[in-house]
């Protein structure tokens, strides 16, 4: 993927279009990078530009430290697409990054008066809803493994590369630790669309936890439950790729 031409480490852009009408704004899962998202333009819309978000600790920015608080990662990133925001925009999260889409929206609201024209969150429960397990982040090496097979989403090959995986699984942790220390704060709900997606073997999020994020919107809110365990977002990309377009179209 190629970064903005000003080298805004923070997005990418596999096919940049000055000419789009709206950005989309894609946030990646624990652990996940902008690369999750390297082929979503080619099937959205012409007049949608996809702006990967890049967080420090992966990709091209390996060797960043990592952010271990939400909301200081949250302030990072508004302040990083600042220049950005010129152009209606979107927001997309899988898992954390549902969370991190959610907590950008609200930011935005508050510092800048902007509004995202959508937001689609992924694989993630209603924020309001307390985190039901106690945490994972600080868990001793073998246990911390074993939780990352069983939701499935580390590639094999990462596991059992001793050096790869001492190389990634600080950021990994950091993101957790991210997740699992966030506290919702009660605002009034936003104004634009929500989209919900889930999978329908995800074993971490259920349908009535999606369904909650009604509570978070004045506006119409959609769901959509897909092939998949927690992480249909790479089993089922063709169905979301597909509903983003439906929705993004009509606004």
């Amino acid at each position: 993927m190629t970064t903005t031409s000003n080298f805004n480490t923070w997005i990418a852009r596999s096919q940049p279009n000055s000419q789009a009408k709206m950005r989309l704004f894609c946030l990646p899962y624990a652990g996940g990078g902008a690369m999750t998202y390297r082929r979503w333009a080619d099937s959205l819309s012409p007049s949608v530009e996809v702006c990967a978000v890049e967080l420090p600790g992966r990709g091209m920015r390996l060797r960043e430290k990592p952010f271990t608080r939400l909301d200081a990662l949250v302030e990072a990133i508004a302040i990083a697409i600042r220049p950005d925001l010129d152009k209606p925009l979107a927001l997309f999260g899988h898992s954390m990054g549902a969370i991190v889409s959610f907590e950008l929206a609200r930011l935005l609201r508050r510092q800048y008066g902007i509004d995202p024209v959508y937001l689609f969150v992924s694989g993630r429960r209603a924020p309001q809803i307390p985190h039901p397990k106690p945490p994972t982040y600080n868990l001793p090496e073998p246990a911390f493994l074993a939780e990352l097979r069983r939701l499935n989403g580390t590639p094999a090959a990462v596991l059992e590369n001793t050096e790869l995986l001492q190389l990634v699984l600080p950021t990994v942790r950091s993101d957790f630790e991210a997740l699992e220390t966030y506290r919702y704060q009660p605002e009034p709900p936003l104004d634009c669309a929500i989209a919900a997606f889930g999978g329908l073997s995800d074993a971490e999020t259920n349908i009535q936890e999606l369904e909650a994020w009604t509570e978070q919107t004045t506006a119409a809110f959609s769901l959509y439950m897909l092939p998949g365990d927690h992480f249909f977002l790479d089993s089922a990309q063709a169905q979301i790729v597909q509903c983003l377009t439906q929705h993004l179209q009509l606004v």
